[in-house]
C-alpha cells in the first residue's frame, strides 16, 4: 500500500518495512505536508547513526531502551519516555535492547520520502 498525503486512515499491517540500516527498519504510517509519523524498531546494538536536520522532532520510545545522544547531552531513556530535537541540533540513538520508538516530525522529511523512491 502507498501512503499519500490525503490518507486519514492508515492500516500499519498494510504498510512495508523499509530496513534503513544494520538492525533497523522501519514503517511510514502517516503524513502531510506539515506532519509526518514513523514507527521504527531496532535489535539490540543497533545504531541511529548522529544526524541533523531541519525539523523539529519528538520521539516516542514505545519499548526497550536506548542511549539517546543530543546535541552534547547523552542519556539512557527507556520505554515510557520521550525526547524532543530541536532543529539542526546532531543527535542518534543506540538500542541497549530490542526496542521500538515513533518519530513524529514537522515539517513532514521530504528526504525520507524522496529515499524511498530510489
Amino acid at each position: 500500500m502507498k501512503i499519500t498525503p490525503t490518507d486519514v486512515f492508515v492500516f500499519g499491517n498494510d504498510i512495508p518495512w523499509e530496513t534503513v540500516a544494520e538492525g533497523v527498519r522501519r514503517r511510514i504510517l502517516g503524513y502531510d505536508e506539515q506532519l509526518m509519523l514513523i514507527y521504527v524498531e531496532f535489535k539490540k546494538g543497533s545504531i541511529g547513526a548522529l544526524h541533523k536536520h531541519p525539523h523539529r522532532q519528538v520521539t516516542y520510545i514505545e519499548s526497550g531502551s536506548f542511549e539517546v545522544t543530543i546535541g552534547s547531552q547523552k542519556k539512557v531513556q527507556r520505554g515510557g519516555d520521550c525526547y524532543v530535537i530541536p532543529p539542526n541540533i546532531m543527535h542518534g540513538v543506540m538500542a541497549l535492547e530490542d526496542s521500538k520508538l515513533v518519530d513524529v516530525f514537522t515539517p513532514v522529511r521530504e528526504d525520507i520520502l524522496e529515499s524511498k523512491k530510489k
